[in-house]
């Protein structure tokens, strides 16, 4: 038997705006809370399916350099570039942590700062 990946775990300033932020971006809902403490946010159909669970700790220390472990996020219902104006849209920006200028994915931070890649479309949509 393997494992799976069941929740990311992402310590944040602000789990209110991120969970907005993500909720968007991933078409997610709220799924769990403890005020002020943490907001565990994932697919509409909850906790144990296919996608994992985003749970967002509130931490008040500073951020330090780029992270090491990145979301990496697949446009499901258009193409890469109306992903993209649609991610900038809801807060996201665009970010240079030395990619190549022809790369195939952008990076992107979310409103904490916090980087992930919007790749080109590798998934079937929903």
């Amino acid at each position: 038997m393997a494992c799976r990946i069941s929740e990311l775990v992402l310590k944040c300033h602000d789990p209110e705006v991120l969970a907005r932020f993500w909720c968007e971006v991933l078409d997610f809902i709220e799924l769990d809370r403890e005020e002020g403490v943490y907001i565990e946010i994932g697919p509409r159909e909850g906790f144990g399916g296919p996608q994992p669970t985003i749970f967002l700790i509130r931490n008040d220390e500073p951020k330090n350099g780029h992270a090491r472990l990145h979301i990496d996020v697949n446009p499901t219902d258009r193409d890469q570039d109306a992903e993209l104006e649609r991610l900038l849209a809801v807060g996201a920006k665009l970010v240079d942590i030395g990619q190549p200028a022809d790369a195939s994915w952008h990076v992107l931070a979310d409103p904490e700062g916090n980087e992930f890649c919007l790749l080109k479309r590798r998934l079937d949509p929903l």
